[in-house]
């Protein structure tokens, strides 16, 4: 797909880095969920929408909840994560995947990445080998596919397997990801998925637990909705969470199913164009470029070697931010966050570098034509005439 200019959009329009691409057919399946009647939390279209979610991402089960973070402890504590427990899971990574552990009372633990962002598996290892002669195993591995790309399965899953502690992973990132020709949500014992207004497909709000597990599945539906046990006046013998999908935000997310391919299409299209365009360009490389398995292309980043490109990752941030184009640094490390500075860490080297030298760049499928180039010229200009320009 080539990207042409478009001269009739507005010139001084913020570029947002990734924002809800939603449309008439969204419109629809909301107003028929409207009309309907199904106004009430649980419906037709949340059951529906699990239904096909689930056969999206190659598993038998979804339950449709208020967030990705709370699939993510909703899957924790269904696999058994209570106080005390220690959790690994990568530095490189959003809070939400951190929090999560903490709301089951465990520990996180945090493993320092590879160049492509995701968790080190020489240093999982390492560090099982070691929790396996103290006697202190982990009760749970949650990898991040940081930015849509998968985390490296091939060595991930047997490595888990070898000390027999499951995985749970954070696929927020990755939903229409593929590993090794698998949908990157069917390959731990169970994953989270988000629908946030700025992922690669959206119900507003949202997130959903992913599991060839029932028993996964069914517990997480039950504590989502108060831990209500099913008789006819309220009764509960555990704490619950409100935690659960609504049917008007689930009807949302069928007609995103639906959209979900060509908007992942598009957001490579524009991969492609940023690679074209910077390509030539000595010391700017695309991040994760390394990475050999087929990611939605959520987000798009930049590294920038200052030593050999003459400028900073912040000062291409500051150029575009004052021609109203959104950019972002990569995760700041969890470690190097104050609310987890005592937290227990494997490395952190190269997440500390991927945080000083990475840019996301606007990458949402629903970016206009003109708004892209208008990045792309933006981008010219400083490359062509340096931060000083």
């Amino acid at each position: 797909m080539t990207i042409s200019k478009d001269a009739s959009a507005p010139s001084r329009e913020r570029v947002p880095l990734s924002t809800p691409d939603v449309g008439p057919l969204e419109e629809e399946f909301l107003l028929r969920a409207f009309r309907s009647g199904w106004i009430a939390p649980t419906g037709p279209d949340l059951r529906a929408f699990e239904t096909e979610l689930a056969a999206t991402a190659g598993v038998k089960h979804a339950v449709g909840l208020a967030s990705g973070t709370a699939a993510l402890h909703l899957g924790l504590q269904g696999l058994g994560v209570e106080p005390g427990d220690r959790v690994l899971t990568s530095t490189m990574t959003f809070a939400a995947t951190a929090n999560a552990i903490t709301y089951c009372g465990a520990e996180p633990v945090f493993i320092d990445c590879r160049r492509d962002g995701n968790l080190d598996p020489g240093l999982l290892h390492e560090h099982l080998r070691e929790s396996g002669r103290r006697g202190r195993l982990p009760a749970a591995i949650v990898p991040v596919d940081l930015l849509g790309r998968p985390a490296d399965y091939d060595r991930i899953l047997p490595i888990a397997a070898e000390f027999e502690v499951p995985v749970f992973i954070d696929a927020a990132e990755s939903l229409g990801s593929s590993h090794a020709g698998r949908p990157v949500p069917s390959l731990g014992h169970g994953a989270a998925v988000s629908f946030n207004g700025n992922k690669i497909m959206t119900t507003s709000g949202g997130g959903a637990l992913l599991t060839d597990d029932p028993r996964l599945a069914e517990y997480a539906a039950y504590l989502s909705s108060q831990a209500r046990e099913p008789v006819a006046h309220y009764e509960h013998t555990e704490i619950g969470f409100n935690y659960r999908l609504s049917n008007l935000l689930a009807a949302l997310g069928r007609a995103q199913l639906r959209r979900l391919d060509d908007m992942i299409e598009r957001r490579r299209a524009i991969r492609s164009q940023y690679v074209d365009r910077l390509a030539s360009h000595d010391g700017v490389s695309l991040f994760g470029s390394d990475n050999v398995h087929r990611d939605n292309a959520w987000l798009t980043a930049v590294l920038i070697d200052e030593d050999r490109s003459g400028f900073t990752a912040a000062q291409l941030g500051d150029w575009l931010a004052n021609r109203d184009i959104e950019t972002r640094s990569l995760w700041k490390p969890m470690h190097l966050q104050p609310v987890f500075e005592d937290a227990e860490t494997v490395g952190g080297a190269v997440a500390e570098e991927l945080f000083a030298t990475g840019l996301t760049l606007p990458s949402g499928s629903a970016l206009s034509t003109a708004q892209i180039v208008r990045v792309f010229d933006a981008i010219d200009d400083f490359l062509c005439g340096g931060p000083q320009a």
